[in-house]
């Protein structure tokens, strides 16, 4: 009747629905020498938990003083910030500058020369870009006529 009760609580453990009273009840019956024959293969399973008991981690770990090392790596941290704040300060100290310049006109006869100046740059700009698209279409052309379909 024992082996039908272990047999039962072995289905359970594999389930992973054994509880730790169960468990040790296993542990008990597979580390006891009259174990059942049909069984003996769980024996190195449950084994391992006493062999385990007895192991010792004997290795000597030197201790190596964090404080050197948290020393430069506070030192390069703080250069880091510093130098990213010093190039942010730097590139932008420019652009509010420009932001200064760019802006409103308190004359509208300023404001109007200003806007026919960025428009005959802008015409001047959209103009060479229509002289390049010439030579695209004669390259088509000629294309057309080298490779005929």
């Amino acid at each position: 009747m024992e082996f039908n009760k272990i047999e039962a609580l072995l289905g359970k453990y594999f389930e992973g629905e054994t509880s730790i009273a169960e468990e040790n009840e296993l542990k008990n019956y597979f580390s006891s020498p009259n174990t059942a024959p049909h069984l003996e293969q769980y024996k190195p399973l449950f084994g391992y938990f006493a062999e385990a008991k007895n192991e010792n981690f004997e290795k000597v770990i030197p201790l190596i003083s964090k404080k050197k090392k948290t020393a430069w790596l506070l030192a390069a941290a703080s250069i880091a910030v510093l130098l990213g704040a010093g190039t942010y300060a730097y590139f932008n100290a420019d652009k509010e500058k420009v932001n200064n310049e760019l802006g409103t006109y308190e004359n509208p006869k300023e404001a109007f020369e200003a806007t026919q100046k960025a428009l005959a740059m802008l015409s001047n700009n959209v103009n060479a870009g229509v002289e390049g698209m010439q030579y695209i279409q004669v390259y088509e052309v000629t294309k057309d006529k080298v490779f005929l379909d």
